[in-house]
């Protein structure tokens, strides 16, 4: 029984779990992903932690608290700053017991954990090994990283690596590693961590770096985040492209081979859809994406994540519903309602940070390690430090002149008035209300300096239909405020 709107992102405003995978147990979707820090000086700093939400409630999300500390991993590196927990996956195995793998930088090797419960604490494990017990990326293999899990209908189960920015220093560790694409290995379900298909190493047919190009994987080459699906008897093997922003997926009619490019399943930019071609349009800050698809109650939805404090590590998971039409899935866009299963109520309090398009005057940018500099850019932060639950949750800052705020969707056929909840600078300036982004004003609500949160109220005109956008802009010299939130009646 739904009790709440569901939201993007759809944890709690201080919660930053990006690299979602998400699985169904017993009537519940549990998410397992990596652990940012809110201004994190790195990606996965945190402890692993777990969220799920029952399927019929998509909007009522639990928090079951830290299910996997690094320390418990006997190979854990001193130094957590580079060597942090990356993106994992959770498969069941025929005993029942939930396994989790993951890998840790500085160490090379893909770990694993286990526990008796999807979301109870986990008690490492060991490392997924060849059968003279060698662990994988002990060889001289290429790197391991990020692995996604599949159990196949036969109870085979297949792991999935690769890690293709040769020549980049983006890795936790620092190191420069090179690919030749996704690797597979199948792995041995009666200890779940032995290797059965053998010592040489097998790639997939997702082609990356010089081998991509004059191929249909030309621009959206693989470059990390594995992840493989089964859907209608199709493999979906699911991909950050070496754009970095773009989630992309291959289908096969076999796990390990025979695939063929599909297409972006979403951007976290927007990038690709009408009136986004490039970068330099893009609808949000934009860096690294990592995440899956699943089919909850009848729809399928790409999970993903966002980015926020102007620094790429400060990431928070997303997911927003995606079509599939004849076996091929078609780029979802970016939304505020999410796993809501349609627009929000027309009649409510919204928090600002729900936001799916911030950009400024000049655009967005692709962020880095370092924040970059105010300038007309509004962006997405809180107040207090990581993990605070207050009363301000996250919001817009530097909400400034000429830059835009959208949130999609909402049913406004009986709104009446929006008010907007600001604190900031700006007498003489004015909120501007569009449903169409560049479309007319359907509302102009006069603002002025207020050192305390203060709303401020407009009329929204008769007519308005069940699925609209709401886009806010700042008119006026010198306008800066924080965009806290608005209400709808």
């Amino acid at each position: 029984m739904k009790t709440k709107q569901a939201f993007n992102p759809y944890m709690p405003s201080w919660e930053y779990v990006p690299d979602a995978e998400p699985h169904v147990v017993d009537g519940r979707v549990y998410v397992y992903g990596s652990h940012d820090l809110f201004n994190g000086l790195n990606f996965c700093l945190g402890d692993y932690v777990c969220w799920s939400a029952p399927l019929d409630d998509l909007g009522n999300w639990t928090y079951h608290g830290c299910i996997y500390k690094r320390e418990q991993d006997p190979a854990a590196p001193k130094i957590r700053l580079t060597n942090g927990l990356a993106a994992p996956d959770m498969v069941q195995g025929p005993d029942g017991r939930f396994y989790l793998y993951y890998f840790m930088g500085g160490t090379k090797m893909i770990s694993v954990a286990v526990c008796d419960e999807p979301a109870g604490k986990y008690e490492f494990y060991g490392y997924v090994k060849y059968k003279d017990g060698t662990p994988i990326g002990k060889r001289g293999e290429p790197f391991q990283f990020d692995p996604g899990c599949l159990k196949d209908d036969d109870g085979r189960l297949y792991m999935y690596t690769g890690f293709a920015f040769g020549g980049n220093p983006i890795l936790l560790d620092g190191s420069r590693p090179t690919s030749e694409g996704p690797m597979w290995f199948e792995l041995d379900t009666s200890d779940m961590l032995t290797v059965l298909s053998g010592d040489e190493l097998n790639y997939l047919d997702v082609l990356t770096g010089e081998k991509a190009k004059g191929t249909p994987y030309e621009e959206q080459p693989f470059g990390e985040a594995s992840s493989m699906r089964k859907f209608n008897g199709k493999y979906y093997f699911i991909y950050s492209s070496l754009n970095s922003h773009n989630l992309c997926y291959a289908v096969s009619d076999r796990p390990t081979g025979g695939f063929t490019y599909g297409g972006v399943l979403v951007s976290c930019g927007d990038i690709g859809l009408p009136g986004v071609p490039d970068a330099k349009h893009a609808r949000m800050d934009t860096g690294n994406t990592h995440g899956s698809l699943i089919e909850l109650n009848g729809k399928y939805y790409v999970f993903y994540h966002r980015h926020s404090n102007r620094k790429q590590s400060s990431r928070q998971g997303c997911a927003d519903e995606i079509q599939f039409v004849d076996g091929k899935f078609q780029q979802a866009e970016m939304t505020s309602c999410g796993l809501n299963g349609g627009p929000l109520a027309g009649k409510g309090h919204y928090p600002a940070y729900i936001a799916c398009n911030v950009y400024g005057r000049n655009g967005t940018r692709f962020l880095s390690m370092l924040k970059y500099p105010l300038g007309m850019c509004p962006f997405l932060t809180q107040k207090g430090g990581d993990r605070d639950e207050g009363p301000s949750d996250q919001y817009v800052s530097n909400f400034c002149t000429d830059c835009t705020v959208g949130f999609k969707y909402f049913d406004l056929r009986e709104t009446k008035e929006i008010t907007v909840n600001l604190q900031g600078y700006g007498d003489g300036c004015a909120v501007t209300v569009r449903t169409q982004e560049h479309g007319d004003v359907i509302c102009r609500i006069p603002v002025s300096t207020c050192k305390q949160q203060k709303g401020f109220t407009g009329a929204l005109p008769a007519g308005l239909g069940g699925k609209e956008a709401l886009y806010f802009s700042v008119e006026g010299k010198g306008g800066t405020f924080d965009f806290v939130s608005f209400d709808l009646k």
